[in-house]
């Protein structure tokens, strides 16, 4: 059923319904919250599950709990469950029943934000991929394309709601429309649409919006009927008197409260210092509001999950670690900031607080010598055959969200060539000649071309060309949202080259690295794969570092860790202990750059403080924070 006339006719009741079966829903009247007809205030915490292993959700909604939280809060990615158009997925890792009862035998209620569009510095902002493969598609509109996807997608995430809202016995206490929608677009009738198709569907527990401060951003993102709240890290009566603006009367409610930010390869590690963010959570609470942090876990962008912003143009690609500077640390680490937080929040509780968790085991220190390697032109029969075709062709005709793309051609070079050019390189290329690497292109760097001056001054003559292009993430947020990833055309001066061979190299295939062929030499020149083995006597969790290597990816035990690069600011990657097992463990590196010869196993994590390029505030939070 999708969001017709029917269900635009439908009431929706859910500030007055209440459960039939006894658990106690959350309704809005005499402009505060009321829960089970007595007054409440929402203290809840993001915590993404898709960011944490399923075996430490339990673990790590404790420590929310003894944070003084009352409600956990998390985002559902649509392109986490549907990789692939129809084959949708709420099993393992993306078992959200699971992590919904969870919360529920702790006594936490539950908010849920299913999107479609959910930003969280997460890939595409939590839209899948193939829509790209749709040309012209108007993203968050009524373009009858992405709301016949849209509608697809509802079907299948209220399916799994339904049981679990409170009006059904569950924890979910309200369920938001679209997400900051305030700061993309303004078609209104878009956003009725998604409400409806929620309603519609029987989702009958309070329905929210969330936007930022701006005035025409509340305005933008509210629907009719749906109770607006507004996102911001300090600043609170300015920010509250915006939504004023949009709802007359309460309750209050800080969806995001902004108390730590996320990082991006090449800036500075943010950090917020705690008594500071304590005190504006104070100043919240002391007026009645509810308050949801963001993040109060942020937890770790594991494979190629990462999304990117753009700023003056330039691409900035997110950290693997999602850190976020939060009350509870990446690897479930209680801080300075857990402890203010928790002496403000003890206040307001609604009940008693349980005693903080001690930290989980680590693993001790080590290190491992690579002996194996393989190049990646050796490697490429492990990856589905290519496609052929007179242009390049990108990462979503050949059926790809993430990873990388291998183009393969041939190239006549006149004496004294001019450069050669990538058109559309989305987003970071190297670029081989007869074998041998000669250059690195960015979709930041001024030009997006390699200069051919030191090819020998006789011929023409022909040569093989071998372009392997980087998906380093995909926009998450605002207007540039919706790219093509690979490139577009590549030309030698102004003349297009043409018949290439494009691979789509998946690189979370769960199976890969046990496809690869090891040897003593790298072979081929280029990114090569490197293999090496870590002792542990038992698992815990542990920190890998890659001291002198350049730019890549590491597995572990055939799980795609994530990203690291030199230029910082993280400098390690989280491994945590249900990936490991007592002995030998496999640890896989694909360097893209330069390689080193060791990896490291550390016990405490370095993400990078103090390290980078100093930045400014970024954009979206200069006002509010």
């Amino acid at each position: 059923m999708s969001g017709s006339a029917s269900a635009h006719r439908r009431k929706n009741m859910h500030a007055d319904h209440e459960s039939t079966t006894g658990t106690p829903t959350l309704t809005v009247a005499d402009g505060t919250f009321r829960k089970g007809g007595e007054p409440h205030q929402i203290l809840s915490g993001a915590l993404h599950y898709f960011r944490v292993h399923p075996e430490l959700w339990h673990d790590r909604l404790q420590r929310l709990r003894a944070l003084g939280l009352n409600t956990v809060e998390t985002y559902v990615a649509w392109n986490f469950h549907e990789r692939r158009r129809g084959e949708i997925d709420f099993t393992g890792w993306r078992d959200l029943t699971r992590f919904v009862r969870e919360a529920q035998s702790l006594g936490l209620d539950v908010i849920l934000r299913p999107g479609p569009y959910i930003y969280a510095e997460w890939d595409f902002g939590g839209l899948p991929a193939w829509l790209m493969a749709e040309p012209d598609l108007a993203l968050r509109t009524m373009d009858p394309r992405f709301i016949t996807a849209v509608d697809a997608w509802f079907d299948a995430i209220c399916d799994v709601m339904r049981p679990l809202l409170a009006t059904h016995g569950g924890p979910v206490v309200a369920v938001q429309v679209e997400n900051e929608y305030g700061s993309y677009g303004d078609d209104a009738p878009y956003l009725e649409h998604c409400r409806a198709a929620l309603v519609d569907r029987g989702i009958d527990v309070l329905l929210l919006t969330s936007d930022g401060p701006g005035p025409d951003l509340l305005a933008s993102g509210s629907v009719p009927g749906v109770h607006a709240t507004v996102n911001f890290g300090s600043r609170v009566d300015a920010a509250f008197a915006e939504l004023r603006r949009v709802q007359p009367s309460g309750p209050d409610m800080c969806m995001e409260f902004w108390n730590g930010w996320f990082d991006h390869w090449g800036e500075r590690h943010h950090t917020r210092e705690p008594a500071e963010a304590a005190a504006v959570l104070e100043e919240i609470l002391a007026r009645g509001a509810s308050v949801n942090f963001y993040m109060a876990h942020g937890g770790t962008n594991f494979g190629l999950w990462n999304g990117c912003n753009v700023e003056d143009g330039q691409l900035q690609p997110t950290v693997t670690s999602y850190d976020y500077d939060g009350p509870v640390g990446e690897a479930g680490e209680l801080g300075a900031k857990f402890y203010a937080y928790r002496e403000v929040l003890t206040r307001y509780a609604t009940g008693p607080v349980p005693e903080p968790l001690a930290l989980l085991p680590r693993l001790a220190p080590g290190q491992g010598e690579v002996t194996e390697w393989m190049s990646l032109l050796d490697s490429l029969d492990a990856f589905d055959p290519p496609e052929s075709a007179p242009m390049p062709r990108s990462m979503e005709q050949l059926g790809q969200d993430h990873g990388l793309v291998l183009y393969r051609g041939h190239v006549l070079l006149p004496p004294q060539p001019p450069a050669l050019v990538l058109d559309g390189l989305a987003d970071r290329a190297t670029v081989m000649l007869d074998g041998a690497v000669i250059g690195i292109v960015d979709r930041n760097h001024a030009l997006q071309e390699v200069a051919l001056g030191s090819v020998p001054a006789h011929g023409p003559h022909p040569c093989d060309l071998v372009v392997i292009v980087e998906n380093q993430g995909r926009i998450n947020f605002a207007h540039a949202i919706g790219e093509h990833k690979g490139v577009a055309a590549i030309r030698l001066g102004r003349r297009l080259i043409h018949n290439w061979q494009s691979s789509a190299l998946r690189l979370d295939d769960p199976t890969l690295t046990a496809r690869l062929a090891f040897g003593p030499e790298p072979g081929s020149a280029g990114p090569v794969f490197a293999r090496t083995v870590l002792s542990v006597d038992q698992p815990a969790d542990g920190f890998i570092a890659l001291p002198g290597w350049g730019k890549g990816f590491v597995w572990l035990n055939g799980f795609l860790l994530g990203r690291y690069w030199e230029v910082g600011p993280q400098v390690t990657l989280y491994a945590p202990a249900p990936l490991w097992r007592a002995g030998l463990n496999e640890v896989v590196v694909l360097e893209m750059e330069h390689a080193g010869s060791i990896v490291e196993l550390r016990s405490e994590p370095d993400l990078g403080a103090g390290r980078g390029v100093e930045i400014g505030v970024p954009a979206v939070a200069a006002a509010v924070v």
